[in-house]
């Protein structure tokens, strides 16, 4: 049965999208969120009057805003989307000012995705020394596929994500994808990345790994890939994590077994030289999850001085009894 809306709720919205500017923005948020900064350079309006029209967007409930260190993104809210989803459907794209308003996101994104492969450069050598120490991405990125297996993921956060590099593996699979990073640069990054993949949707939220800003039980599948080494108290990290899982959901952790390079930890910021499959998933089990189910990617030829790859996978029962979810290969 089609959801019905309330009729002052329905005036609300009406009034707030009956305006050029606001419809112009509500047009380029159906493409994925974007900044003050960015509407500003795409309307060619004053950041006063974009931010005065952003106010009554949210005010009337079809924008959501959040914060990402001094600056501010704005997204379409789910839910309403479908009162509004119909007009700029409708709407002859083809034609000024939209044509016109489309060319210059496409700019914008342009001159975000070259500000983040500057930044990204930068860093690049020192993935790749780290790289270089195990086995290829190519074989991660499969074997997290694998023991996910095949089917639609739901919803999706990437605690840490990074590049983003997880988030345009699995997002395509996903209702609803999001990340999270503490990093304002590196979200800059996974943003143009994702952009680049055509993944414009998906919600990245700048945020403290030991503290998410999400409500419990909101996601079918939490990622937490590579970022453990780096944390002062993983532990905590996990427990967060595990009180994002949905009943009937999962939590992946990708992540290095023990090794004895004492250098990651002197060049590379690791604060942990890896982990022991034993306390990784005693974590998880203090943490309420079950059925922990675990994957080693050795070095090649087992290699001294390199690094072996540990996946682990764990299960929120789907009911307070403990009865664990159907078991994933």
């Amino acid at each position: 049965m089609t959801a019905t809306v309330p009729f002052a709720d329905a005036l609300g919205v009406l009034r707030a999208a009956a305006e050029e500017t606001r419809l112009r923005i509500l047009v380029l948020l159906g493409d994925g969120e974007l900044s003050v900064s960015d509407l500003t350079d795409i309307l060619g309006q004053s950041q006063p009057r974009i931010s005065r029209h952003l106010k009554l967007l949210v005010e009337a409930g079809l924008v959501v805003r959040h914060r990402e260190g001094a600056w501010a993104f704005f997204r379409l809210r789910e839910g309403v989307a479908g009162l509004v989803a119909p007009l700029i459907a409708a709407l002859d794209g083809g034609a000024a000012p939209l044509s016109e308003d489309r060319a210059r996101l496409q700019a914008v994104r342009a001159q975000r995705a070259d500000a983040a492969q500057t930044f990204f450069a930068r860093l690049a050598p020192q993935w790749d020394r780290v790289r270089s120490l195990h086995v290829p991405e190519a074989t991660v990125e499969a074997a997290v596929l694998d023991v996910l297996g095949g089917g639609p993921i739901g919803s999706l956060v990437d605690l840490g994500t990074g590049t983003g590099r997880m988030l345009g593996l699995l997002a395509p699979r996903a209702a609803k994808a999001t990340g999270l990073d503490a990093n304002h640069a590196m979200l800059s990054v996974a943003r143009a990345n994702l952009e680049r993949q055509g993944l414009t949707r998906i919600d990245l939220r700048q945020g403290d790994i030991h503290a998410p800003p999400f409500g419990r039980a909101s996601f079918d599948l939490v990622l937490i890939h590579q970022v453990l080494h780096y944390l002062d108290d993983p532990a905590r990290a996990l427990r967060e994590a595990a009180r994002l899982v949905a009943p009937g959901g999962r939590l992946l952790v990708v992540d290095f077994a023990p090794h004895s390079l004492e250098f990651l930890r002197a060049d590379e910021a690791h604060r942990r030289l890896g982990f022991a499959a034993e306390q990784v998933a005693g974590w998880l089990a203090e943490a309420g999850l079950t059925d922990v189910r675990l994957r080693h990617l050795a070095p090649p030829g087992g290699a001294e001085h390199q690094l072996t790859v540990t996946l682990w996978l764990a299960h929120h029962p789907e009911s307070a009894s403990g009865v664990p979810d159907r078991a994933v290969a």
